[in-house]
């Protein structure tokens, strides 16, 4: 059987191979343009059922091949014999039919199929049901047929009473349902009949396999369709001859089975003689090699085309985000956006942390984890309500936070009120930012090249990789390891409270249980008794030689968070696993990280270990009692730092028009197949006029987060449910929709009240999925294989597109310079001048 590759069953009839290419005698070819030229050929043939089709296939042989009406009856009457199918076994019916009968012998198969049949044909026989059979129904086979596809029929044999062979090629007027004929109930449009007399039987075999080939291929299959005469059949099958690729016999096996590629070309492509062969790049497919091929740029898109008016391009945004706005909610009611919610909230809320830490430290507490929350849930929500993509994740960036902390050193230094003076760059950055939408700027997107996006997105795919091992390791420093740790001096690891004051003598290391009365009017007992917490509440301080160290915890820390990792990249690839049934396959990968959690979670419930846990704000009060909630724009600084603030402004304008809008051209680019179109200006916009209710409340500023959005549109990847046996899953688009981020952001909000269940996932499995989300946006991009090849020989590199039309040495030289540039931002974003990271970009 056919649907896009071969399956043969197995000698012991028991079970379909595995499918693949089929190889055929390029001998059986001619054989069968010669049937097709020599035998009968009906073309939108009119017949209701099967005894039709056979009676008129009879009755309309050529002259030279017309049968006597004796041996016509008996043909008749053999092709309407009922067939035997292989039919496809769970493995629960398999165990049954072996306890059952465990001593079966061996015995022969003789299936009709849904392309084929080969047997030796036997006149006794039942005639065909004209309706579905039970069978039928209940085939599982039929979850692997995409819809509205339709059966061809080959039966080829040897019988007793032909001297010449008999061939027919009929195609049907419309599909019609021919019963028992075939494995599955599908309505059948082309019958291939060869039947020949004894000896040959081999010989037919590979013509009937031949037809059954030509059938499968797309453009042989849109020739037939369209046939109009003997001779464009022909005529096809010719120009399937001329693409013919021949493997000489003594170079390979011919009973090796060739696995299926894992791309084919389209048949488009296959039809345009003077095409360019080219083919998709080997990154999966996420990625396309030469696609900046040509005059126009990958986004000379209509998003981005000047209309020559002020706002014109965020008009034509809006009109056309309009008018999916209502399918925007509908198309999130999928359980795969409920694992992207879960999977995303936990990656926001840790990154709100993080960022809300670092920002505390940089500002003094005018912003710490409180308002990184808030500000996260607040402009998050907005953004996803009214944003031309709706797909991208805000958050607060490395360059922002640069920049706060400059200008927090620069107010200290110069005694002006740090928020205020933020206020003003805030409310310039947004005026700036609707200027550009004004006046189109975002058409200058069209022209960032993939060394742009490459080297942005590799860049920020480092830092998550960078931040999330360095918070690993300075676990090491919170909680210490004894390196100086012997068993044999086990006796002399102590750690006892010392209450005595800091001017009286203090109490050797390893202490004598006698002498604690006279350091403290506590008895041993009450001392022994004392936590680490009611020791140092107490004002005492601990002596000992292991009071410094906390076993295991480090270890165990670094064994979740490799854990998680490990786990996270394995259950998301387990969707192509050759292990359970496919819908299991995909629920597994779609919720895996959220899989991965919760088992590292669990694991660390069942040691319970101390391990540093995620904290989150309980109280809704700024983090530094000296501020408010509002800040005034007059009243602490003098009033002509309103208009020095411009200068600043400026700077952080071009960091959010660079962060957003790369950020933005990654998202969209054509190999996600977005159907519902992005909107650069729109975006901008709303980015923008948040940065004023950000400034005027005293929240961080937010933009694009680039690791996190290509995470969030990974995990709402949609693939073909059907597929033919050896197909893999056609990727088919992202499932673009408002929900998963505005259940986000949502939940990021309320997460000031769910203290009391988020503080049982440790921080270490968060950075796990930090380190996953960072190495999986690195691969996503063709750059990684291009590092790759710097470290291949020659003779082991793939057969990737852009090494066929461009030589390696450019390919070095490229990928080298990018490395050179990659390497430049990396130092320009670890120093001071950070400031100017955007102007290098």
């Amino acid at each position: 059987r056919w649907i896009k590759f071969e399956e043969k069953v197995e000698d012991g009839g028991e079970r379909w191979s595995a499918p693949h290419v089929p190889a055929l005698p390029l001998h059986s070819l001619f054989q069968l343009r010669t049937c097709l030229q020599k035998g009968t050929v009906l073309l939108d043939l009119d017949a209701p059922s099967f005894k039709e089709i056979i009676d008129k296939a009879l009755s309309r042989q050529p002259e030279e091949a017309e049968l006597q009406p004796e041996l016509r009856e008996r043909l008749a009457a053999l092709l309407l014999c009922q067939p035997r199918h292989q039919p496809t076994k769970s493995l629960l019916q398999l165990l049954v039919e072996l306890g059952l009968s465990p001593c079966r012998g061996r015995h022969g198969a003789q299936p009709w199929v849904v392309t084929r049949l080969s047997q030796r044909a036997s006149p006794r026989c039942r005639q065909p049901a004209a309706a579905s059979l039970p069978f039928q129904l209940r085939n599982r086979f039929k979850k692997k047929i995409p819809p509205g596809a339709e059966a061809a029929h080959v039966a080829v044999g040897e019988v007793e009473f032909l001297e010449k062979p008999f061939t027919a090629f009929i195609r049907l007027r419309r599909g019609v349902a021919l019963g028992s004929l075939s494995e599955v109930a599908l309505p059948s449009r082309f019958l291939f009949i060869l039947l020949g007399p004894r000896g040959k039987v081999k010989a037919y075999h590979e013509v009937g396999r031949a037809m059954a080939t030509l059938l499968m291929d797309e453009v042989f299959q849109r020739v037939a369709r369209q046939a109009e005469q003997r001779e464009d059949l022909i005529t096809g099958m010719e120009a399937f001859l001329d693409e013919l690729t021949v493997l000489p016999p003594g170079k390979w096996d011919p009973s090796a089975r060739i696995p299926p590629p894992s791309c084919l070309p389209s048949p488009h492509r296959r039809t345009t003689v003077h095409q360019p062969d080219r083919q998709p790049h080997g990154n999966g497919d996420m990625a396309a090699a030469g696609d900046r091929a040509g005059p126009r740029h990958a986004h000379s898109r209509e998003e981005l085309d000047r209309t020559g008016r002020l706002f014109g391009g965020l008009l034509q945004d809006i009109r056309r985000k309009a008018r999916w706005y209502g399918s925007d909610f509908s198309d999130g009611l999928h359980p795969q956006c409920l694992s992207a919610v879960l999977y995303i909230y936990l990656a926001t809320v840790t990154n709100a942390i993080t960022f809300g830490g670092m920002l505390g430290d940089a500002t003094a507490n005018m912003q710490g984890v409180l308002e990184s929350f808030l500000g996260t849930a607040f402009a998050g929500s907005v953004f996803c309500l009214f944003s031309g993509q709706p797909l991208t994740i805000l958050s607060s960036t490395g360059p922002v936070l640069v920049f706060e902390r400059l200008l927090f050193s620069f107010s200290q230094d110069y005694g002006l009120d740090y928020l205020e003076f933020r206020l003003w760059i805030g409310l310039w950055v947004a005026f700036f930012g609707v200027v550009l939408v004004a006046t189109e700027a975002s058409h200058l997107v069209r022209y960032f090249t993939r060394f742009t996006e490459e080297g942005f997105c590799a860049l920020i795919s480092l830092i998550f990789i960078y931040d999330s091992l360095k918070k690993m390791l300075s676990l090491a420093d919170t909680f210490p390891i004894n390196w100086q740790y012997r068993l044999d001096n086990v006796t002399s690891y102590r750690c006892i409270c010392n209450l005595s004051s800091p001017g009286e003598p203090k109490q050797p290391s390893v202490p004598n249980i006698s002498l604690l009365p006279a350091l403290s009017s506590q008895p041993p007992a009450a001392l022994a008794a004392l936590s680490r917490t009611q020791c140092l509440d107490q004002g005492g301080h601990l002596l000992g030689t292991s009071c410094q160290y906390v076993p295991d915890v480090t270890l165990f820390s670094f064994l979740l968070f490799g854990g998680t990792f490990l786990s996270c990249t394995v259950l998301k690839r387990f969707r192509s696993s050759r292990y359970f049934p496919v819908g299991v396959r995909k629920v597994v990968s779609d919720f895996a990280i959220i899989l991965a959690i919760l088992a590292s979670c669990a694991v660390d419930a069942a040691l319970g270990l101390e391990t540093p846990k995620l904290l989150v704000p309980s109280e809704l009060k700024p983090t530094n009692p000296a501020r408010g909630w509002i800040i005034f724009p007059f009243g602490a600084n003098p009033w002509w730092l309103c208009l020095v603030s411009t200068v600043p402004a400026v700077l952080v304008t071009i960091l959010i028009f660079m962060d957003q809008q790369i950020t933005a051209v990654i998202l969209n680019r054509r190999e996600y197949k977005l159907q519902k179109g992005a909107g650069f200006h729109l975006d901008l916009l709303c980015v923008s006029l948040l940065m004023v209710v950000t400034s005027v409340t005293g929240l961080p500023w937010y933009v694009s987060a680039t690791v996190i959005s290509l995470a969030h549109m990974e995990s709402l990847r949609k693939e073909s449910t059907t597929s033919a046996p050896g197909e893999h899953p056609g990727f088919l688009g992202i499932r673009e929709q408002r929900l998963t981020g505005l259940a986000v952001f949502i939940l990021t909000g309320v997460s000031v009240f769910m203290a009391p269940v988020l503080k049982h996932i440790p921080m270490p499995v968060l950075y796990g999925v930090f380190l996953h989300m960072g190495v999986a946006a690195l691969n996503s991009i063709q750059f990684t294989d291009r590092v790759r090849l710097l470290l291949m020989p020659a003779k082991h590199q793939p057969d990737l597109a852009y090494l066929r039309h461009v030589p390696l040495r450019r390919v070095h030289l490229f990928t080298i310079i990018q490395l050179l540039c990659l390497a430049l931002l990396w130092v320009i974003k670890s120093t001071m001048a950070a400031i100017i990271f955007p102007v290098m970009v």
